[in-house]
């Protein structure tokens, strides 16, 4: 059950309270109530007046312990805050706010033991022990959960303030290291660029570059063909002209005439027997 949010006005002292004393002050305010709840259940039975009278005077002294332990406690409190994780935070403020409670009920408890010894009265008697017991109920409660912020949470320990020192120059460093890496990386990212840049303007250059040369060699490559083809017309043409003066040269243009030799005809003998 978590209570509600309780808050009073701040009170200016005329001295300055020192760090640390909130411990030693704490076992004032949690000791006295306990002795005082077990001096009254004894004198439910002994019922002795200086009793009474004791048990009166120690919780004055224990409302005036409570009320420097919630005092102590803002001092030790707000030096140990600002150290303290996001938990160990929380759990000062529930701390604080159950203190500032406890140190009104201690008031109460003190008004309660007047009224009981004005009326004296076996209900008011009650009453008063009912109340007695809530409050030594919360004081335990309190003195534990001081112990967890201690233990667990290094509440105005002296290494675990080393520790977080030591842990925010580390955080520190990181940071700059951080800084430091973005920066590197933003200029390994500008170089690469440069050099993605670069790259594809040689590329361009020299795709362009081979462009022009197998355009070069296409244009020698055609010349040599025209040349090629031109020389081949040629000597083409001088070898058809060649043969037809070749042709005209083996070819007469006149028969020559060929001289024809008589022949004697032989009459053959006729035999007349």
């Amino acid at each position: 059950m978590e209570l509600p949010a309780l808050k009073l006005p701040t009170i200016e002292l005329p001295f300055d309270i020192p760090t640390l004393l909130h411990p030693p002050v704490d076992h004032f305010a949690i000791a006295i109530p306990v002795l005082v709840l077990i001096i009254e259940i004894i004198n439910l039975v002994a019922k002795k007046r200086a009793i009474g009278v004791l048990s009166f005077a120690l919780l004055i002294i224990g409302m005036i312990a409570a009320i420097a332990a919630y005092f102590t406690g803002l001092r030790d409190g707000s030096e140990a805050f600002d150290a303290l994780t996001q938990a160990g935070q929380a759990e000062l403020k529930e701390h604080r706010l159950l203190g500032t409670y406890l140190m009104l009920a201690s008031i109460v408890v003190v008004v309660f033991k007047l009224l009981s010894a004005l009326i004296r009265k076996g209900l008011m008697k009650i009453l008063f022990l009912l109340v007695l017991v809530l409050f030594v109920a919360g004081i335990l409660k309190q003195g534990k959960d001081g112990g967890e912020l201690v233990y667990k949470y290094g509440a105005n320990v002296e290494r675990v303030a080393d520790l977080d020192s030591e842990l925010f120059d580390a955080k520190e460093e990181l940071d700059e290291l951080k800084e430091e890496m973005e920066s590197a990386t933003e200029k390994v990212e500008e170089a690469v660029e440069t050099t993605k840049k670069a790259v594809s303007e040689a590329v361009e250059a020299a795709t362009q570059k081979s462009a022009e040369v197998v355009e070069g060699v296409k244009e020698r490559a055609s010349e040599a063909a025209e040349t090629a083809s031109q020389k081949a017309s040629e000597a083409v043409e001088t070898v058809k002209q060649k043969a037809a003066e070749l042709k005209e040269s083996v070819s007469p243009t006149a028969a020559p005439e060929i001289e024809k030799v008589p022949q004697v005809l032989e009459t053959p003998e006729v035999a007349t027997h």
